[in-house]
């Protein structure tokens, strides 16, 4: 019962403390570091300590798949280069590095009796050299970083504890026999390419079961079980693999073939599951780390080390484990460009490598990896506090000034308005391409009104994303809004009516849940669009990088004409009608309202006069369309 209590409390405190956190706008990581810290000082909170197996076999592999589910493999391939030289590179120069610091401040030239030997020091140069998954990608999308710095992060903080973990097995064993350059390039070379081996197999066999279960509690439940089984395979004792790896590759290859292998009924259980299994792994993660400060502190005091060469040395890590990576960063950046060209996504700005080389935060693994350093370690003690104070202190010093280093660099993050002229254009294209699908399937036998209900669902959808590209001064509410408004009201009768049914205990309970359910579905559905709207706009907008040079018709067209009737849609001020947005003519001028209004006269002109280009009229707007290609520009 005590256990249980315990857990409880834990849960609840994780979930006030994230509350809090998004009530007075700041990241919950940080907000939760500092609750545990407090809390740890309290007489009734009970010691909690961080135990190494529980954290890289509990908490690792789950929190790794849930990120690595959602990165797209096709980004994460983009910026492969970066990526390496990060989670690789960076991550065996910060354990050089903060080794040679660590042994300098508490090795024979500083410490008389019982120095710290060379292979400690590089121990706790590769426990403090991963910064956390979930910490850099937690406030990098938080403070609006570009998606292309976020991918870079969130790529290094995937596989960076692959390199991090094997470089500190090799310290330890350094402790026993002398490895060669040649013993830690093939147990480097083992663990990678074994855990990727391992990863790929994983994938390929689960991704064969996943696409025979229908029922989507049975994918979810193999979901959840997927990345224990990728560590256990490639860390058992036969293989000796990077877990971390194995669970990496699994995770970015089976959320790539997800829409393939899964229906959609799994893909949205699965989704909701993890983020809720995600949202209380990575917040108590935090919280631990910060309910480690009081007894790592009652153990720091009795080191025979006196204050002033322990406060020294932590401070020299600490120094060294921040500065390494800009060290790093922008001369490697550089050379890389000289010997090896630029990168496929192009170069990367000095802005951009500004932040990079300030988000290195760590997080979990720092500190429950420290604990993996034998018992009779000379200083051990020490050496959990350093990781202690850089695990806190990257995490409040870096975390903290993140936001305000990006607005300072003014580095832009992705932009609403572009995103929603992107995925307008994307639905367009699928809602025709649907539409010769159903041309071709519609015999004479199936009914014009199911022929044309199809139609006009496909179609909604590509209409509502038109939509949110710009709003009317007069704030008009478009015809995807009042549909909104008007079916939520109309959903809350249908299921008073169902609760009245239930009450009077006349309809079996199972028939009413599943008419529930269909409501709830529905609802959760324009819940969702309704979620979509909140910021989808933007004063300015710049077209998307789609080729111009693709479209003739986009090439050779104005970027801007005089409008005929710049007070509105021509024919509804001569008809008396309203509209929603505005679209003008590129070819002669005619200012007509688009088809997310009622009387869609923009496409009807094109109809009528084959003029192939638009552009929009809606302030601050510079986007344009090509009826014939379907091309934006």
């Amino acid at each position: 019962m005590d256990i249980a209590i315990e857990i409880v409390a834990l849960v609840a405190v994780v979930a006030a403390g994230a509350a809090l956190a998004r009530r007075i706008g700041i990241s919950a990581p940080l907000l939760l570091v500092v609750i545990g810290i407090a809390a740890s000082y309290l007489p009734f909170v009970p010691r909690v300590e961080l135990s190494h197996e529980v954290v890289l076999v509990g908490f690792l592999p789950p929190l790794l798949y849930s990120a690595a589910i959602k990165t797209s493999l096709v980004d994460f391939s983009k910026h492969r280069r970066s990526i390496g030289l990060l989670s690789v590179g960076l991550v065996a120069f910060t354990t050089a590095g903060v080794g040679l610091v660590a042994y300098w401040l508490l090795g024979p030239s500083m410490v008389s009796e019982n120095p710290l030997p060379l292979w400690a020091a590089f121990a706790i140069g590769a426990v403090v050299a991963p910064p956390d998954a979930v910490a850099a990608t937690a406030i990098a999308k938080k403070v609006g970083l570009p998606r292309r710095v976020v991918t870079i992060l969130e790529g290094e903080s995937l596989l960076n504890d692959a390199t991090a973990l094997v470089c500190l097995r090799t310290a330890i064993a350094a402790a026993l026999i002398t490895p060669t350059f040649l013993h830690v390039g093939l147990d480097f070379l083992r663990a990678a390419g074994g855990g990727v081996a391992i990863g790929l197999v994983v994938a390929f066999v689960l991704a064969k079961v996943r696409k025979r279960f229908t029922d989507p509690v049975l994918d979810t439940t193999l979901s959840l079980t997927a990345p224990f089984i990728a560590y256990v395979a490639a860390e058992n004792h036969y293989v000796h693999a990077s877990g971390v790896l194995a669970v990496v590759v699994t995770g970015l290859l089976l959320g790539h073939k997800a829409p393939i292998i899964q229906s959609a009924a799994s893909r949205i259980s699965e989704r909701t599951n993890w983020r809720t299994f995600q949202f209380l792994l990575e917040n108590t993660v935090f919280l631990l780390i910060g309910l480690q400060t009081r007894w790592i502190l009652d153990d720091l005091s009795r080191s025979p080390l006196s204050a002033w060469t322990i406060a020294t040395a932590t401070i020299g890590v600490f120094a060294a484990t921040v500065l390494l990576r800009p060290i790093w960063l922008f001369p490697v950046t550089y050379l890389s460009r000289r010997i090896l060209g630029r990168s496929r996504p192009g170069p990367v700005s000095v802005q951009a490598l500004v932040v990079v080389s300030w988000a290195g935060m760590r997080g979990v693994v720092t500190l429950a990896a420290v604990f993996v350093l034998p018992e009779d370690t000379p200083h051990r003690e020490v050496l959990v506090f350093m990781a202690l104070v850089v695990t806190a202190g990257t995490l409040l010093l870096q975390g903290s000034t993140l936001p305000w280093l990006v607005r300072r660099l003014r580095l832009p993050g992705p932009d609403p308005a572009e995103d929603a002229l992107q995925e307008a254009a994307v639905l367009q294209g699928a809602h025709r391409a649907a539409e010769v699908t159903l041309d071709e399937l519609v015999t004479p036998n199936d009914p014009p009104e199911v022929v044309s209900l199809l139609r006009q669902r496909g179609e909604s959808r590509a209409l509502a994303a038109w939509e949110r590209l710009g709003r009317p001064e007069t704030d008009l509410e478009t015809p995807s809004e009042a549909y909104r408004r008007l079916r939520m009201a109309m959903l809350e009768t249908e299921r008073a009516h169902i609760l009245k049914v239930r009450d009077d205990g006349l309809v079996a309970d199972e028939v009413l849940q599943r008419a529930q359910i269909a409501l709830d579905i529905e609802e959760s559905i324009l819940d969702r669009a309704e979620a979509d709207d909140v910021g989808g706009t933007s004063e300015n907008l710049s077209a998307p990088p789609s080729p111009v040079a693709e479209c003739e018709h986009l090439a050779s067209a104005p970027c801007v004409l005089t409008p005929k009737t710049p007070d509105g849609c021509e024919e509804c001020l001569r008809d008396g009608g309203t509209w929603v947005h505005l679209r003008l003519c590129l070819g002669c001028g005619h200012v007509g309202c688009c088809d997310s209004s009622p009387a869609r006269h923009a496409s009807k002109h094109f109809d009528e006069t084959a003029h192939p280009v638009m552009r929009s009229f809606e302030p601050g707007e510079t986007w344009r369309w090509c009826f014939v290609d379907e091309k934006l520009g």
